[in-house]
C-alpha cells in the first residue's frame, strides 16, 4: 500500500507541476488550469499527510518516521497550503502584471 500512496504523490505533484507550467501562455492566464495545479499541490500534500499517519513509527523510512506526532502530520498539509499560497502570490503579484504589459 505504501508504495501505492508513494506512487499517486508522485503522479499528483507532477500534475501540479505540468498543470502550473501550462496555465500561462500566449492567451494568458487559463484559470480552470491553474486552479487544477493547486487541486493537485494539496492533493499530494494530503496524501503525504496519509502516509505519515499510516506508516510514520513503523520502520518504513527515515523520512515517513519523522513525521510520528499528529502535529507534524498536520504540517504536511499545512506546508502544502503555505506553498500554493506562496505560488499564488507569486503568480499575481510578479507573473499576470508581465502578461499584462506585453
Amino acid at each position: 500500500m505504501i508504495v501505492m500512496l508513494l506512487a499517486l504523490m508522485a503522479v499528483s505533484f507532477l500534475a501540479h507541476v505540468f498543470l502550473l507550467f501550462t496555465s500561462f501562455g500566449p492567451g494568458g492566464l487559463k484559470k480552470t488550469r491553474y486552479f487544477y495545479s493547486h487541486l493537485t499541490l494539496w492533493i499530494t500534500g494530503a496524501l503525504a499527510c496519509l502516509t505519515a499517519f499510516l506508516y510514520a513509527g513503523k520502520d518504513v523510512s527515515p523520512v515517513i518516521d519523522t513525521f510520528n506526532t499528529p502535529g507534524k502530520q498536520l504540517l504536511l498539509v499545512v506546508v502544502s497550503f503555505a506553498l500554493s499560497l506562496i505560488a499564488h502570490s507569486i503568480v499575481k503579484l510578479f507573473v499576470l502584471p508581465q502578461y499584462r504589459r506585453a
